[in-house]
């Protein structure tokens, strides 16, 4: 009895680390799509067609309040991580809504962003910048709402099966994807924001 136990538990573990090496695969597949709309933003960066360039169109202020809610969320994320391997439902339920409140923060703030450029005569049709723009920074974005419908089936699934091994195995793929999310959003901060205000 004792080893089929023994064989039960190599069992999942062997396939949680399956679940987790594929899914690696899955994410640097995704930063190499990342990579190309980087690399599209770079070459269009200047490319304003008279228009108003980065300078005139980024509120850094806002920018950086959007930074601070992503990376707060990647903490509280954590948390939710540790409490799901200790089977702790309620601290895994509080700090994944946390997550959802400063994720979606992230999203509106954003969504703010581009109703005022779009205000301002600055849609994704006005220059290939805009275009690049738009592409890179919407491309996020749209992970980012993935991301949140993701970690409200997370909370469901918790709420009404508990800590399965199959349940852990997709709180380990959220948890990787969110972090990555955010590492891309320090570089596209860093790269599209900070370097396009830059004198």
């Amino acid at each position: 009895m004792s080893a089929a136990v023994i064989a039960t538990h190599r069992g999942s573990e062997s396939k949680r680390v399956a679940v987790g090496y594929g899914f690696w695969i899955f994410l640097l597949s995704d930063i190499v799509m990342f990579s190309c709309f980087f690399a599209s933003y770079a070459v269009l960066v200047h490319a304003t067609a008279g228009g108003p360039d980065a300078r005139q169109l980024f509120d850094l202020d806002r920018v950086t309040i959007e930074t601070a809610c992503l990376l707060a969320s990647s903490f509280t994320c954590g948390l939710a991580f540790i409490a799901s391997g200790r089977r702790r439902a309620l601290l895994f339920q509080l700090s994944m809504a946390a997550t959802l409140a400063l994720g979606a923060t992230f999203l509106v703030l954003e969504g703010v962003e581009f109703l005022s450029m779009l205000h301002r005569h600055a849609g994704p049709t006005r220059s290939a910048f805009l275009s690049a723009f738009f592409a890179l920074v919407g491309c996020h974005g749209i992970h980012v709402s993935i991301g949140l419908l993701w970690l409200m089936t997370m909370m469901a699934q918790v709420y009404a099966k508990g800590f399965r091994n199959d349940v852990l195995r997709r709180v380990l793929c959220f948890s990787l994807f969110w972090h990555a999310l955010d590492i891309i959003w320090v570089a596209l901060f860093t790269v599209v924001y900070l370097i396009g205000v830059a004198p």
